[in-house]
C-alpha cells in the first residue's frame, strides 16, 4: 500500500474506531476485551481491503459489516458454555447518561441471540434499512424482519414498555 493510501486508511481508522467500538461493545453485550479484539480484527481486514473497499462507495458502513460479520464468526466458534462478561466501556459516562439503563440495556441484549443482537445494533443503532441489514448478514429481508420482531418483543419484555427511552442510549 502507498504512503497516500496508508495515511488515508489511518485517518478513516482514527475517525471510526470509538463508534466501531461502541457498536462491539452493544454486540458483545458489554464484554469490552471481546469488543476491543473484535475491532483491531475488523480494522486489520479493512486494511487489507483498503484500495477495494473505496470503490465501495461508503466505507464506513462496509466497517460495521465486516464488524459485525466477524462478530457472527466469533459466537459460531466459541463454546456454548462461555458467557460474556457484563463490564462496560471504560470511559466516562457522558451528560445524562443514567448507567442503571446501560446496564440494563446491557444486560438485555445479551439475552439475545448473536444474529438478533446482530439486527438490533444493525437496525437500530446503525439505523441500517432491512435491505442493508440483510446484505450484511447475507440472509433474506423476511428474515430480518422475523428477527427484529422477535429480538424487540424480547427486549420488550426484559425492559418493560419503556423501551423507547433506551434508543437514546
Amino acid at each position: 500500500m502507498g504512503h497516500a493510501r496508508a495515511e488515508e486508511f489511518l485517518e478513516f481508522a482514527s475517525a471510526r474506531t470509538g463508534h466501531l467500538f461502541r457498536s462491539a461493545c452493544l454486540l458483545t453485550s458489554g464484554d469490552t476485551h471481546l469488543a476491543e479484539d473484535l475491532v483491531q480484527e475488523t480494522l486489520g481486514r479493512m486494511y487489507a481491503l483498503w484500495g477495494r473497499v473505496q470503490r465501495i462507495g461508503n466505507p464506513a458502513a462496509y466497517a460495521h459489516t465486516v464488524l459485525v460479520r466477524t462478530f457472527l464468526s466469533h459466537q459460531r466458534r466459541r463454546s456454548a458454555t462461555e458467557r460474556p462478561l457484563g463490564e462496560l466501556p471504560d470511559r466516562a459516562p457522558e451528560t445524562g447518561d443514567d448507567p442503571a439503563l446501560r446496564i440494563a440495556l446491557l444486560d438485555a441484549l445479551a439475552s439475545l441471540a448473536p444474529k438478533d443482537r446482530a439486527v438490533v445494533v444493525l437496525r437500530y443503532w446503525e439505523d441500517r434499512s432491512v435491505e442493508e441489514t440483510a446484505e450484511a448478514l447475507q440472509v433474506s429481508s423476511a428474515a430480518v424482519r422475523t428477527r427484529s420482531v422477535r429480538a424487540l418483543g424480547r427486549l420488550r419484555e426484559r425492559l418493560g414498555g419503556g423501551i423507547a427511552e433506551f434508543a437514546r442510549l
